[in-house]
């Protein structure tokens, strides 16, 4: 089922906070359906292009939706504004449906500021643009302020620290609502590096690795990642990926910082250890997983706990 994500359009809106996200989650196929909501049916942007074609402000959302609030090239300025006040009102009462995660609330960049301004803050955990730290907290006094951070999240509540922030918390909702193939394959895509905030759990192999954009290596990787548990010989993979067995050996040095081999070896525990979550036995999870027996596959969970 698709959710929607309906993005607050506001004069002076910073184009990237909108367009970035909105561009990311688009490329997520038919998983999200963008709205484009406002007090205005066009505004200027910060870049001087005209956005038009925007959608009144509805009074209620369909349960599970995404409400992104995209922040202003001054907010001094464009959150001071009668548009901006009708929307911090329109904000106000929606403030149910937000509490109760009905509706899930993402900011990019200052947008956190006109949440806090309509009351959506008090009392959660939250960032902003470095920038206008402070006034956040001077708007909402309650709130959990926390500086250094890409993005963080509270009982539904995403806020992010600025501009390209909103791509790397878009590129995070797709994997927390699609997986994280369907995320790693847009980042690809968009050529940027699929971060994590520092609370979340350590990445999966499948996406530890994939910060670089050589093609070889990331063939090497797709050969790998689609099945761990066959008998994987290095000049085999090479190849495939028409490389020599020494050029692939150096290209996974230099871009991932391990070997063909231990790449292989991190892939084969993921699926050996979700196997065993899932109730299996350590000999079947040990051989769905590609290890010759259940002492190898503790030998692999030894070496890689260190």
């Amino acid at each position: 089922m698709s959710i929607g994500v309906w993005f607050v359009v506001l004069p002076g809106v910073l184009s990237l906070d909108l367009t970035g996200p909105a561009e990311t989650l688009k490329l997520a196929g038919d998983a999200f359906h963008l709205h484009f909501i406002g007090p205005d049916p066009h505004v200027s942007t910060s870049i001087g292009l005209n956005f038009s074609g925007i959608e009144p402000l509805p009074e209620s959302f369909p349960p599970g939706s995404l409400l992104v609030l995209p922040g202003v090239c001054d907010s001094n300025r464009y959150f001071d504004t009668p548009q901006a006040e009708a929307v911090r009102r329109w904000l106000t009462r929606l403030q149910p449906q937000i509490h109760s995660q009905q509706l899930n609330l993402m900011c990019v960049c200052s947008g956190s500021l006109l949440a806090a301004k309509a009351g959506l803050m008090n009392g959660v955990q939250c960032t902003t643009h470095h920038d206008v730290l402070a006034r956040l907290r001077a708007a909402a006094p309650t709130a959990q302020v926390k500086e250094n951070r890409i993005f963080i999240e509270d009982r539904g509540i995403w806020t992010s620290a600025g501009i390209t922030s909103g791509i790397d918390l878009s590129l995070h909702l797709i994997n927390r609502y699609c997986g994280p193939k369907p995320a790693l394959d847009v980042a690809r895509e968009m050529v940027v590096w699929f971060r994590r905030s520092g609370d979340d759990p350590q990445l999966s192999p499948w996406l530890r690795y994939r910060n670089h954009i050589h093609p070889a290596v990331h063939r090497a990787q797709d050969l790998l990642s689609a099945a761990p548990e066959s008998a994987w010989d290095v000049q085999e993979i090479a190849d495939k990926v028409h490389v020599s067995s020494r050029h692939l050996a150096r290209l996974f040095q230099q871009h991932l910082g391990i070997s063909v081999r231990d790449y292989l070896e991190q892939l084969r525990l993921a699926v050996a250890e979700q196997r065993l979550l899932q109730g299996q036995r350590m000999e079947q999870a040990a051989i769905a997983a590609g290890f010759s027996s259940p002492r190898q596959l503790h030998r692999a969970r030894m070496r890689n706990a260190h």
